[in-house]
């Protein structure tokens, strides 16, 4: 029996979560997000391997145009993916070069190497926003169509009970974003706060009210809020 749980979270967006235990102990959860584009194909941010069930429904939604790397350490299923759409244009952060261990494959695009304000292609519907004060070098992303932020390790919903409701282990573990904790975290994983304050405030001010971790459960409403209880205390 597969452990993937598939969903449609808003109109043409798909979330693919599966159990995830970091070093094999703390169970965050995985995900991928698939996007099909208004202006046609789909854009993929693959942080979960492609399995059968993933690519049937990916498929479905028509061709994959972008591949999106979202940080400097969600790099281990790009290879896959881009053997499977070799056409699509394969976009990461330069930090995770370093963290690969397939040096072959060949990125279309890095955040930290392009100039700011590089235009990648999806920008008519998918804003972008490059996190360089963050250890991770995290990129967040809005759909501004379902108005959904969907982002890496910026911002955790834990426990992950969708990730883990077809697993026979437990989504154990409790933090929140509004939580001491993750405000520690945070902090813990900065490494120029004001570039952390400048690109979070960016975030505070898109308009979004749901978010798309890849670690826990999607915060289905009032994101915004989330967020900004999570970094005005954070980066202050």
């Amino acid at each position: 029996m597969s452990d993937l749980v598939v969903r449609e979270v808003a109109k043409d967006v798909w979330i693919f979560s599966r159990p995830f235990a970091r070093f094999g102990i703390f169970p965050m959860g995985g995900r991928s997000t698939a996007i099909k584009l208004q202006q046609g194909g789909v854009w993929v941010l693959a942080s979960t391997p492609l399995t059968q069930d993933t690519r049937n429904k990916i498929d479905e939604l028509g061709e994959v145009k972008y591949i999106i790397c979202a940080d400097a350490v969600h790099h281990l299923f790009l290879g896959e993916f881009k053997r499977a759409y070799p056409n699509a244009k394969l976009i990461g952060v330069e930090g995770a070069i370093r963290n690969m261990s397939d040096k072959s494959l060949q990125f279309d695009g890095l955040w930290g190497r392009d100039p700011p304000g590089t235009i990648y292609g999806f920008e008519d519907e998918i804003k972008h926003c490059y996190f360089s004060g963050f250890r991770n070098k995290d990129v967040a992303f809005l759909h501004t169509p379902s108005r959904s932020l969907i982002e890496a390790d910026l911002l955790l919903n834990l426990p992950a009970n969708e990730q883990y409701s077809k697993s026979s282990s437990s989504a154990h573990g409790n933090i929140k974003p509004d939580s001491w904790i993750h405000r520690a975290i945070i902090k813990n994983t900065t490494i120029d706060a004001d570039a952390m304050r400048r690109d979070a405030t960016t975030v505070a001010n898109w308009d979004f009210d749901r978010i798309i971790p890849c670690h826990g459960d999607v915060i289905e409403t009032h994101g915004n809020e989330m967020w900004r209880a999570l970094y005005n205390a954070s980066i202050n």
